[in-house]
């Protein structure tokens, strides 16, 4: 039976009018040896922009799924960069091509923090879901799950040269955790609110703190180990780890009342005042830890810089000074001995306020860049869709900063409300609060910007030499494009102007307003006085009184009716020659925001905040159907033109297409992260461009690939049952009970489907023995050598490999930070197999390391089981001699290696008298050079 209509699928083409998501962090990045401080990263609601600030265009764009970002964080070489999503996934992106080769999938809810431990070898993540993760980048696998906080991670740091981990948290609490054995050694409970950022300073020996308050409190860090190294013991006696575990500061200063401490012991050393007095949003420090940035919910950004030990001494000798002079003074005045004058040394000597730098609005994340020479660059992501970059002298005694960049042409600084496409599908339109531009639909550039007022609605005048807008105060407002100049501004109604629409004879149009009016205009040329010119106007023909403000209004394109949307659920028809009253349309229970007439004038649709889209006939206005089209209202409606489909926008951030003649739902278009306001299709309805509260444009472009609704539906359940899979229970791991410390991991459909592959080719394994078995008998049956079955297509498909050699194959496939998560799913039934075949792969010495790690893992997964079965104690025997020993072998071979790579290095310095193993900074240098002069004469010639 062949498809009696076809639909044609919608897909997103790209993603603008965004320049920064508020979600994530803005972060500095080194790109392919640039220089340093030129590109930063923000995040793009799904996507990372890596942007040049100097030139102000996008240079790289890291393409996400589907997940808004969430957190940013650039490994130490500048290589890569980490991403954390809404979904709670991590993926690491090479900056070199853009492409994304690890991902962690371990947290429940979204990533609020990500960093990595010196070498960047070793990653730690923080959530909302409250859990700490540790992941292993080179092993691509996670280490383990730190549990102890009770609200979601604000900060979370490694110590560089101890295997220590410090975590701060909304619940108040910073804790102090010992890598080593997995647990929290120490509660810091010094705060009386949320701790919203932390950084470390003066060699890690401080830690300076940022809550809801005014304060940025310092904590002086001491190791209790050195000080046992430097013959100061302290014995602990009498105290278990559970109880050492336990141990929480509880007076004011948070300091540990015990006299038993472990490894270090944190005293209050004082407290910074900013000058803000709302809470800390970010705290931040430059990669040397001399500068520490700090705002709250305001525009002032500001700076304190941690002096040196030598900077520090210098400052307490003029001190002192001046207290002896003080003194000698008042022992003059008063002719008596006065005792020597004592001088401490407080925090303000030596954390002290560098400057403060106030941006053009609301900042929401700083990022901080120490470079050569003593500047000091920093980049503001503001919460106007903005980018501002600062520069200033840290050596200078006044510091000023100079703003350097100003990201701001990409995109709008409040929602876009309207948007509009022009007649030849080329140009779009997006007004907001402030400004209005005009897109080229091809390069995504801005053509055009125009200062404007609030704009609710807008069109192309045709010709699309001109655009009209109507505004939040009930104005006209027309532009010329070629221009970019307001040539007039007409008072159309006393309130609000929700509702433009052009007449399909495109002499005029007809406008609707809170003022419980319909107006009709036409176009008119008149002579500009300035210019003498002929220029564009408007001239006020009629008007139609109504009882209720009007919302939305819509000619039919035959000329012949009016539909008008009233602010008391119903939508009046009128004639438009007559304006006599035809229909009213009733049934909503909220009022109508949006509404349009299908291009042979049978069909009125109209969405409502009731969230229903109902279809009506424009002959005698009955209702076809009702339909619950959205979660939300239904914020913007309209047909495919030449068609009787038509797409909804809702505040539920989808956009929906349906079909008015099947009352089905087609497909959904799913993208935007927050309340979609509007959407305008192109009028060969090939494209469609959509605006959102998260402050993106979408263009969706049609393809031709054919949509089959069944399949479509079967795809939206299986979203959802993968959505309810992700939000399960922790896997379990037998004989582990369920503390501070959990695997990494969490059960996925990826890890589901990982395990049933490895099922399935276990399956297909004991089906080949079997086959094996029975071909054997039967030759001897027979007493003949009869010809061998046929082997599986599978294993002939993957070159005619042996069943066990596949399923090594399937095991490898196995994403590395999923396979322990895969293995924990597998029933036991498939594990003695499993160790047959490991012990067989190490004596072939087939992929020793993932072997042993599979086999440790199940080992100690299943060690009751697999220590109480007699049948496997063979294996295990023979796996523990084999392992050994192809291990040792392994390790042997490695070190011989390296060795003799040594050697050969030696011996090529020597002769060559060259380092045959250093950066090649010379030819870097040159590069570098040369590029310059490539930019100046580029930019002389510009």
């Amino acid at each position: 039976m062949g498809l009696t209509k076809q639909y044609l699928r919608y897909v997103t083409s790209a993603v603008f009018g965004v320049i920064g998501s508020q979600k994530a962090n803005i972060a500095y990045v080194n790109l392919r040896g640039g220089e340093r401080g030129r590109y930063v990263a923000v995040a793009a609601c799904e996507h990372v922009f890596i942007w040049d600030v100097r030139k102000g265009e996008k240079v790289l764009i890291l393409k996400g799924q589907k997940h808004e970002v969430t957190f940013l964080c650039p490994s130490p070489d500048g290589v890569h960069l980490a991403v954390g999503y809404e979904d709670g996934a991590v993926r690491i992106f090479s900056l070199l091509d853009g492409e994304s080769n690890v991902s962690f999938n371990g947290h429940k809810s979204a990533v609020t923090i990500i960093h990595y431990d010196g070498l960047g070898a070793r990653l730690v993540t923080g959530s909302k879901d409250t859990d700490v993760i540790v992941w292993d980048i080179i092993n691509e696998c996670g280490l383990y799950r730190l549990k102890g906080h009770k609200d979601i991670i604000t900060q979370a740091l490694f110590l560089r040269d101890k295997n220590l981990l410090v975590t701060s948290s909304k619940d108040s609490f910073v804790k102090w955790w010992d890598l080593d054995t997995q647990h929290c050694f120490k509660t810091m409970v010094g705060h009386r609110s949320e701790v919203w950022g932390m950084v470390l300073l003066n060699q890690e020996n401080r830690l300076l703190t940022g809550s809801a308050d005014s304060e940025l409190r310092a904590w002086d860090i001491n190791y209790l180990e050195e000080e046992k190294a430097e013959g100061e013991p302290k014995v602990k006696k009498g105290k278990t780890l559970l109880e050492e575990n336990d141990d929480v500061e509880d007076n004011e200063e948070g300091v540990d009342e015990s006299p038993e401490e472990r490894i270090l012991s944190c005293k209050k050393a004082g407290s910074i005042l900013r000058e803000a007095r709302d809470r800390v949003v970010s705290l931040t420090s430059d990669t040397r830890a001399r500068v520490v940035a700090c705002h709250g919910n305001d525009s002032v950004l500001e700076l304190f810089t941690v002096l040196t030990n030598e900077e520090v001494q210098r400052k307490m000798t003029k001190k002192v000074k001046k207290a002896k002079k003080k003194a000698a003074k008042a022992q003059e005045e008063a002719g008596e001995e006065a005792a020597e004058p004592v001088v401490e040394k407080t925090l303000k000597d030596e954390i002290v306020r560098l400057t403060n730098i106030k941006a053009s609005s609301k900042i929401r994340w700083v990022d901080c860049l120490s470079c050569p020479g003593g500047e000091l660059k920093v980049a503001l992501l503001l919460q106007n869709n903005t980018i501002e970059t600062y520069s200033l002298k840290t050596s200078d005694k006044t510091p000023a900063a100079n703003k350097t960049a100003r990201l701001t042409l990409g995109g709008h600084r409040t929602d876009v409300r309207t948007l509009a496409f022009s007649s030849d599908n080329l140009a779009i339109l997006s007004a907001s609060g402030d400004t209005v531009k005009v897109w080229n639909r091809s390069t995504l550039q801005v053509i055009r910007t125009m200062s404007c007022e609030y704009a609710l609605c807008s069109l192309f005048v045709p010709g699309d030499r001109q655009i009209i807008l109507g505004t939040k105060s009930g104005k006209l407002q027309i532009f010329e494009l070629a221009s970019g100049s307001l040539l007039e501004t007409v008072d159309a109604h006393d309130g609000a102007l929700w509702s433009l629409c052009l007449a399909p004879d495109q002499r005029g149009i007809v406008t609707g307003g809170a003022d419980k009016t319909v107006k009709f205009w036409e176009f008119e040329l008149i002579n500009d006085q300035g210019t003498g010119q002929k220029r564009l106007t408007v001239k006020h023909t009629r008007t139609l009184q109504l009882e209720e403000d009007v919302l939305c209004v819509k000619f039919s394109p035959d000329h012949r009716l009016l539909a008008v949307s009233l602010l008391d659920c119903t939508v009046k028809v009128f004639y438009t020659d007559t304006l006599k009253f035809f229909l009213s349309l009733y049934g909503h229970k909220l009022p109508v925001l949006c509404l349009d007439i299908s291009h042979d004038n049978t069909l009125i649709a109209t969405g409502s905040a009731d969230r229903n889209v109902k279809i009506w006939g424009l002959d005698f206005g009955d209702c076809h159907r009702s339909m619950f089209a959205h979660d939300d209202s239904v914020m913007f409606l309209q047909f495919v033109p030449k068609t009787h489909l038509f797409f909804t926008a809702g505040k539920d951030k989808k956009i929906k297409q349906w079909d008015a003649d099947k009352f089905e739902h087609i497909q959904t278009l799913e993208g935007h992260h927050r309340e979609v306001w509007c959407l305008t299709i192109s009028p060969s309805g090939d494209h469609i461009v959509s605006s959102s509260h998260d402050k993106s444009l979408r263009l969706w472009e049609r393809t031709r690939e054919p949509i089959i609704l069944e399949e479509e539906r079967e795809m939206e359940r299986e979203a959802e049952f993968e959505e309810s899979l992700a939000k399960g229970d922790e896997p379990v791991v037998p004989g582990e009970t369920q503390g501070e410390v959990a695997p990494a991991g969490k059960k996925t459909v990826e890890t589901v489907k990982a395990a049933e592959r490895i099922m399935e080719a276990l399956e297909l394994y004991r089906d080949e023995n079997r086959k094996k078995e029975e071909h054997k008998y039967a030759c001897i049956h027979a007493g003949k050598e009869l010809p061998p079955p046929k082997p599986n297509p599978i294993l002939v498909a993957f070159g005619n490999i042996s069943p066990s050699r596949y399923i090594l194959d399937v095991i490898k496939k196995v994403r590395s930070s999923e396979l322990e998560i895969s293995l924990l799913v597998l029933p036991f039934p498939y594990v003695p197999e499993l160790l047959t075949l490991f012990n067989s792969y190490i004596q072939q010495g087939l992929e020793v390391e993932l072997v042993c790690r599979c086999l440790f893992f199940l080992l100690k997964i299943h060690f009751g089981l697999i220590s109480s079965n007699q049948m496997l104690l063979t294996v295990i025997d023979e796996l523990r001699t084999n392992t050994l020993s192809k291990v040792r072998e392994i390790r042997d071979m490695m070190g011989f290696n390296s060795a003799a790579l040594q050697f050969l290095q030696r011996e090529i310095e020597s002769k060559e008298d060259v380092m045959f193993f250093a950066d090649a900074t010379g030819q870097l240098k040159e590069k570098k050079k040369k590029r310059r002069k490539r930019e100046r004469a580029i930019l002389t010639i510009a």
